[in-house]
Protein backbone atom coordinates (compact mmCIF):
# COMPACT_ATOMS: atom_id res chain seq x y z
CA UNK A 1 0.00 0.00 0.00
CA UNK A 2 2.86 2.06 0.29
CA UNK A 3 4.53 1.79 -2.95
CA UNK A 4 3.45 5.12 -4.63
CA UNK A 5 4.65 7.22 -1.65
CA UNK A 6 8.07 8.72 -2.20
CA UNK A 7 8.73 9.32 1.38
CA UNK A 8 8.06 5.80 2.69
CA UNK A 9 10.89 4.09 3.57
CA UNK A 10 10.89 0.23 4.43
CA UNK A 11 13.54 -1.76 6.34
CA UNK A 12 13.87 -5.08 7.77
CA UNK A 13 11.72 -7.99 6.35
CA UNK A 14 8.63 -8.93 6.37
CA UNK A 15 8.11 -12.69 5.63
CA UNK A 16 4.55 -14.74 4.36
CA UNK A 17 5.03 -18.29 4.72
CA UNK A 18 8.47 -17.57 4.29
CA UNK A 19 8.91 -15.36 1.35
CA UNK A 20 9.78 -11.79 1.60
CA UNK A 21 6.59 -9.77 0.59
CA UNK A 22 8.64 -6.72 -0.63
CA UNK A 23 10.65 -8.93 -3.34
CA UNK A 24 10.10 -8.04 -6.84
CA UNK A 25 8.73 -11.04 -7.88
CA UNK A 26 5.61 -11.07 -5.40
CA UNK A 27 2.36 -9.99 -7.47
CA UNK A 28 0.74 -6.97 -5.00
CA UNK A 29 -2.69 -8.10 -6.07
CA UNK A 30 -1.72 -11.72 -5.21
CA UNK A 31 -0.46 -10.72 -1.50
CA UNK A 32 -3.46 -8.44 -0.89
CA UNK A 33 -5.42 -11.46 -2.22
CA UNK A 34 -3.52 -13.27 1.29
CA UNK A 35 -3.48 -10.46 3.48
CA UNK A 36 -7.16 -8.73 4.73
CA UNK A 37 -6.83 -5.17 6.36
CA UNK A 38 -9.48 -3.70 8.80
CA UNK A 39 -8.60 -0.16 9.46
CA UNK A 40 -9.25 1.94 13.08
CA UNK A 41 -12.12 3.94 11.38
CA UNK A 42 -14.62 1.63 9.40
CA UNK A 43 -14.26 2.56 5.56
CA UNK A 44 -17.10 0.98 3.50
CA UNK A 45 -16.86 2.19 0.07
CA UNK A 46 -19.59 3.83 -1.37
CA UNK A 47 -21.50 0.93 -2.98
CA UNK A 48 -24.37 -1.43 -1.28
CA UNK A 49 -23.64 -3.68 1.32
CA UNK A 50 -23.59 -6.19 -1.30
CA UNK A 51 -21.46 -4.98 -3.55
CA UNK A 52 -18.65 -3.82 -0.81
CA UNK A 53 -18.01 -7.59 0.09
CA UNK A 54 -18.76 -8.43 -3.52
CA UNK A 55 -15.51 -6.38 -4.61
CA UNK A 56 -12.54 -8.31 -3.48
CA UNK A 57 -13.88 -11.66 -4.79
CA UNK A 58 -14.96 -10.12 -8.35
CA UNK A 59 -12.16 -8.62 -8.81
CA UNK A 60 -9.91 -11.67 -7.69
CA UNK A 61 -11.96 -14.00 -9.95
CA UNK A 62 -13.36 -16.76 -7.01
CA UNK A 63 -16.86 -16.58 -8.15
CA UNK A 64 -17.84 -18.36 -11.43
CA UNK A 65 -21.43 -16.95 -11.35
CA UNK A 66 -23.92 -14.90 -9.75
CA UNK A 67 -24.92 -17.52 -7.42
CA UNK A 68 -21.29 -18.26 -5.94
CA UNK A 69 -20.50 -14.74 -5.77
CA UNK A 70 -23.93 -14.57 -3.35
CA UNK A 71 -22.56 -17.82 -1.36
CA UNK A 72 -19.77 -15.90 -0.43
CA UNK A 73 -21.28 -12.13 0.44
CA UNK A 74 -23.63 -14.64 2.79
CA UNK A 75 -20.85 -16.47 4.16
CA UNK A 76 -18.42 -13.47 4.92
CA UNK A 77 -21.83 -11.58 6.15
CA UNK A 78 -22.49 -14.50 8.07
CA UNK A 79 -19.07 -14.67 9.32
CA UNK A 80 -18.73 -11.22 10.52
CA UNK A 81 -21.39 -11.40 12.83
CA UNK A 82 -23.25 -9.06 10.93
CA UNK A 83 -25.87 -11.32 8.28
CA UNK A 84 -29.13 -11.44 10.27
CA UNK A 85 -28.72 -7.64 10.68
CA UNK A 86 -28.21 -6.90 6.83
CA UNK A 87 -29.95 -9.84 5.03
CA UNK A 88 -33.15 -7.87 4.08
CA UNK A 89 -31.32 -4.97 2.99
CA UNK A 90 -28.14 -5.91 1.06
CA UNK A 91 -28.74 -3.23 -1.82
CA UNK A 92 -28.44 -0.16 0.89
CA UNK A 93 -25.83 1.66 1.18
CA UNK A 94 -22.93 0.45 3.59
CA UNK A 95 -22.08 4.25 4.91
CA UNK A 96 -25.97 3.95 6.08
CA UNK A 97 -25.20 1.50 8.98
CA UNK A 98 -24.03 2.33 12.33
CA UNK A 99 -20.36 2.72 13.25
CA UNK A 100 -20.07 -1.07 14.51
CA UNK A 101 -22.09 -2.28 11.94
CA UNK A 102 -19.79 -0.60 9.62
CA UNK A 103 -16.43 -2.30 11.04
CA UNK A 104 -18.25 -5.28 10.72
CA UNK A 105 -18.89 -5.07 7.13
CA UNK A 106 -15.37 -3.88 6.75
CA UNK A 107 -14.10 -7.00 8.38
CA UNK A 108 -16.73 -9.06 6.27
CA UNK A 109 -15.06 -7.19 2.94
CA UNK A 110 -11.85 -8.28 4.49
CA UNK A 111 -12.26 -11.67 4.81
CA UNK A 112 -14.12 -12.94 1.74
CA UNK A 113 -11.15 -13.19 -0.46
CA UNK A 114 -10.16 -15.76 2.56
CA UNK A 115 -7.21 -14.05 3.54
CA UNK A 116 -4.45 -16.12 5.30
CA UNK A 117 -3.80 -13.27 7.62
CA UNK A 118 -5.77 -10.26 8.89
CA UNK A 119 -4.04 -7.38 9.91
CA UNK A 120 -6.47 -4.88 11.93
CA UNK A 121 -5.56 -1.46 12.98
CA UNK A 122 -7.17 -0.16 16.47
CA UNK A 123 -10.26 -2.05 15.06
CA UNK A 124 -12.35 -0.72 18.01
CA UNK A 125 -10.67 2.20 19.09
CA UNK A 126 -14.05 4.19 17.48
CA UNK A 127 -16.81 1.41 18.73
CA UNK A 128 -19.10 1.85 21.60
CA UNK A 129 -18.76 -1.22 24.46
CA UNK A 130 -21.26 -2.98 22.75
CA UNK A 131 -19.83 -2.87 19.82
CA UNK A 132 -16.44 -3.17 21.00
CA UNK A 133 -17.25 -6.61 22.55
CA UNK A 134 -19.21 -8.18 19.24
CA UNK A 135 -15.34 -7.32 17.33
CA UNK A 136 -13.67 -9.14 19.88
CA UNK A 137 -16.31 -12.15 20.00
CA UNK A 138 -16.10 -11.97 16.23
CA UNK A 139 -11.55 -12.09 16.55
CA UNK A 140 -11.36 -14.55 18.63
CA UNK A 141 -13.57 -16.90 16.02
CA UNK A 142 -12.17 -15.77 12.96
CA UNK A 143 -8.93 -16.37 15.00
CA UNK A 144 -9.67 -20.11 14.44
CA UNK A 145 -8.54 -19.93 11.08
CA UNK A 146 -7.10 -16.87 10.28
CA UNK A 147 -3.80 -15.56 11.56
CA UNK A 148 -5.25 -12.43 13.13
CA UNK A 149 -2.51 -9.53 13.91
CA UNK A 150 -4.19 -6.65 16.08
CA UNK A 151 -2.93 -2.99 16.92
CA UNK A 152 -4.01 -1.78 19.79
CA UNK A 153 -3.43 0.76 22.81
CA UNK A 154 -5.53 -0.88 25.07
CA UNK A 155 -3.72 -3.20 27.06
CA UNK A 156 -6.94 -4.71 28.14
CA UNK A 157 -8.15 -5.71 25.11
CA UNK A 158 -4.29 -7.20 24.23
CA UNK A 159 -4.82 -9.01 27.31
CA UNK A 160 -8.73 -10.50 26.02
CA UNK A 161 -7.83 -11.17 22.55
CA UNK A 162 -4.67 -12.08 21.92
CA UNK A 163 -2.14 -15.09 21.94
CA UNK A 164 1.12 -13.37 21.70
CA UNK A 165 2.00 -10.28 22.45
CA UNK A 166 4.75 -7.83 21.41
CA UNK A 167 5.34 -4.75 22.58
CA UNK A 168 6.99 -1.66 20.57
CA UNK A 169 8.38 1.37 22.00
CA UNK A 170 9.13 4.55 20.30
CA UNK A 171 9.71 2.21 16.62
CA UNK A 172 11.47 -0.88 18.36
CA UNK A 173 10.07 -4.03 19.46
CA UNK A 174 10.94 -4.00 22.98
CA UNK A 175 9.76 -7.74 23.53
CA UNK A 176 7.46 -10.47 22.28
CA UNK A 177 5.84 -13.47 23.87
CA UNK A 178 2.75 -15.44 24.90
CA UNK A 179 0.52 -12.85 26.15
CA UNK A 180 0.22 -14.21 29.41
CA UNK A 181 3.84 -14.17 30.24
CA UNK A 182 4.29 -10.33 28.83
CA UNK A 183 0.87 -9.17 31.41
CA UNK A 184 2.46 -11.22 34.29
CA UNK A 185 6.48 -11.59 34.16
CA UNK A 186 7.66 -9.25 31.61
CA UNK A 187 11.34 -9.27 30.65
CA UNK A 188 12.01 -5.77 29.78
CA UNK A 189 11.38 -2.82 32.13
CA UNK A 190 10.00 -0.62 29.95
CA UNK A 191 7.14 -3.37 28.95
CA UNK A 192 6.33 -3.53 32.97
CA UNK A 193 6.38 0.39 32.82
CA UNK A 194 4.01 0.46 29.93
CA UNK A 195 1.89 -2.28 31.80
CA UNK A 196 1.62 -0.81 34.88
CA UNK A 197 0.76 2.73 33.65
CA UNK A 198 4.15 4.91 34.51
CA UNK A 199 4.65 5.64 30.91
CA UNK A 200 2.31 5.67 28.02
Amino acid sequence: MNDTIDTCRVEGTITLDGEDIYDPRVDPVTLRARVGMVFQKPNPFPKSIFDNVAYGPKIHGMAKSKSDLRDIVENALRRAAIWDEVKDRLDAPGTGLSGGQQQRLCIARAIATQPEVLLMDEPCSALDPIATFQIEELIDDLAKNISVVIVTHSMQQAARVSNKTAFFHLGELVEFGDTDDIFTNPSDPRTESYITGRIG
